[in-house]
């Protein structure tokens, strides 16, 4: 599909980028908190930015603060996905190293299921 639009060919290997994100789900679900944080640290930031650089005017900023901070929320969500999948693509580049990659995949199911496992016996308390 990428082909119809870039003059280009670019190569890339599926069970990489498959193997690469289920690590990356498995990481995001096992490590939710660090997740959450770095969420509020984000939107914090950009919260801050806006206020400080974008919207010097209190009236303008005032009048749109309620869509302002959700689009905050969402881009705050949307990049701290990155550095899970930057650690996912490093597990199962090396699981593919050292077992191959059927196995970073097969590992990679099991480390979601028992991520999710672990979340939902660490909230029952």
């Amino acid at each position: 599909m990428l082909d119809e639009f870039l003059p280009f060919a670019i190569p890339w290997n599926g069970l990489l980028v498959s193997g690469a994100c289920l690590w990356a789900l498995a990481l995001y679900v096992i490590y939710f908190s660090v997740a959450e944080w770095m969420m509020v640290r984000l939107q914090t930031w950009f919260d801050f930015v806006e206020q400080h650089f974008l919207y010097p005017d209190p009236d303008e900023r005032e009048r749109t603060r309620l869509a302002r901070e959700g689009q905050n929320a969402f881009n705050a969500s949307l990049l701290s996905i990155i550095p899970f999948l930057g650690a996912g693509t490093v597990c199962s580049w090396l699981m593919g190293a050292s077992l191959g990659s059927s196995w970073s995949i097969s590992l990679g199911i099991m480390a979601c299921v028992g991520g999710g496992i672990f979340q939902l016996g660490r909230r029952g308390n």
